[in-house]
């Protein structure tokens, strides 16, 4: 029975360790902050019921901590386009491109990336 427990336990805390590594992979990824300039694409789609559903994609520059460029495609989630001049914090994954945003006060954003972002 003791071995069995301990067996369990590292099988247990193995699957824990592969968890985290397969969200780091897949969701995680490194932030990029982008300030909206564009109203953005429209798309109109239709969804599984034939229903309409309204995006809005965007094409920008983002710029990491240290002031590397990476353009950055996106959509909007919104039935309306993001407000422009809004700083977000965009996080990209090499393997997925980008999976998530949310806006930032310019003051949140590192130097580098800040400095960067009022030249354009």
């Amino acid at each position: 029975m003791k071995k069995f427990l301990i067996g369990l336990l590292i099988v247990a805390g193995i699957g824990v360790a592969g968890l985290k590594i397969a969200d780091a992979v897949v969701l995680g990824g490194d932030d990029y902050y982008v300030q909206i300039t564009t109203n953005g694409e429209k798309l109109v789609q239709k969804d599984d019921k034939n229903q309409e559903v309204i995006t809005y994609q965007y094409t920008l520059p983002g710029f990491n901590k240290e002031g590397a460029e990476k353009e950055l495609e996106f959509e909007g989630m919104q039935t309306r386009p993001l407000r422009k001049n809004a700083y977000l914090k965009v996080v990209w994954n090499k393997n997925k491109g980008v999976t998530g945003y949310e806006e930032v006060e310019k003051s949140a954003i590192p130097k580098a990336a800040q400095e960067k972002l009022t030249k354009g």
